[in-house]
């Protein structure tokens, strides 16, 4: 699958990243099938997807540690595949921090500079200015042992920006953290890359992180691109079941194909979104939670008993089975799921939006 990036909307000062057909294989395993992501000047793309996806790999051969088999990297249209990746002018943090530990703060943010022989004053005077962009102002003289785990993030993050990288890598920064300090982290990591405008490739496992801080979500499986698109339009519009069920909560519920183009589910017929079998085919039909529609016996759609209830503040997810012993999760305002406890009887309907389908299973 092939994505191009969106125009930008606004004047972004980062380049332009293609990666093009890139392939990569480990002995018999296929990390990389040819991968072809477009990212704009400016753009956070996140790459989402199960262990052994290809995601790590992919951020590798962009950061110039792993060497594709085939395919190109292309930055602002020059082919930068034969460029070593101290030449690549890439900034990138790890999950594991990855400071000195027998340098301070300051002397880690400038460490880049120092390579590259930049005046001591001009170093120091960026580790300032760094460390106060980060929320770590007088900070610099502290050791890295001296400092909790996100504010080593911190420090990561402040020396992959000071040699000011045309593009941005983050590996799963954040996983090593609790879970207050991630969201904190994650909302300054989003700020500064939209203040700073610089490109950036974000790997990770966790389905929030994803969707609360790209431009566009990447999903990926066995090494290819599933699909890649705004956070709204993967969980609204999922291309395959694959998506549907990675990104999210998603109920399989039995139907059979009415027409091309129509599925019967619960009593309802929905238009189909995507590969649709022939008429007469029994099929699962992709719900999310919030798609279900509760209400009381008699209303009309399909009986089910609550099994367990589960309140999750201002929403409660219901676990139902319907009378023909289908499982079912709807997701309901708080308010509006305290009168069904467990074990109370209700009828459930699908709200009328396309939905994706898939060719039953026949077992053995």
């Amino acid at each position: 699958m092939t994505t191009t990036a969106p125009e930008p909307t606004t004047t972004r000062a980062g380049v332009g990243l293609r990666l093009d057909g890139l392939r990569r294989s480990f002995g018999r395993t296929t990390a990389l099938d040819g991968l072809d992501l477009d990212i704009a000047p400016g753009e956070l793309v996140a790459l989402l997807g199960p262990s052994g996806c290809g995601k790590t790999t992919a951020l590798r051969i962009v950061a110039g540690f792993e060497t594709a088999d085939s395919g190109a990297l292309l930055m602002d249209g020059e082919d930068v595949t034969p460029v070593p990746a101290h030449r690549r002018d890439i900034g990138m943090v790890f999950q594991s921090y990855s400071l000195f530990p027998n340098m301070t703060a300051a002397e880690n943010v400038a460490y880049g500079l120092r390579v590259r022989k930049a005046a001591k004053a001009e170093r120091a005077a960026r580790a300032e200015e760094l460390l106060d962009l980060v929320g770590l102002p007088g900070r610099g003289g502290h050791y890295p042992h001296q400092l909790s785990g996100g504010q080593q993030q911190r420090v990561a993050l402040a020396r992959a920006l000071a040699i000011r990288p045309r593009v941005l890598l983050l590996d799963e920064p954040l996983s090593a953290l609790d879970a207050k300090v991630r969201l904190q982290l994650r909302e300054e990591i989003r700020r500064l890359q939209l203040e700073l405008g610089i490109t950036t490739l974000f790997v990770t496992h966790d389905q929030e992180e994803a969707l609360s801080m790209a431009d566009r979500v990447a999903v990926m499986r066995d090494g290819r691109l599933e699909q890649c698109a705004a956070p709204s339009e993967l969980y609204e519009r999922p291309a395959t079941p694959f998506v549907a069920e990675f990104v999210g909560t998603m109920n399989r519920l039995p139907g059979v194909v009415r027409d091309k183009g129509t599925v019967t589910v619960l009593g309802r017929d929905l238009p189909v979104h995507g590969a649709c079998p022939a008429a007469g085919t029994e099929v699962e039909v992709l719900l999310r939670p919030e798609g279900l529609k509760v209400g009381a016996e008699g209303d009309g759609g399909e009986p089910a008993t609550v099994r367990v209830a589960t309140f999750l503040g201002g929403t409660t997810r219901l676990h139902l089975t319907t009378d023909s012993g289908a499982e079912a999760k709807a997701d309901l305002p708080s308010w509006e799921a305290g009168s069904l406890g467990v074990g109370a009887r209700c009828v459930i309907t699908p709200h009328e939006n396309p939905v994706l389908v898939e060719e039953a299973s026949t077992g053995d």
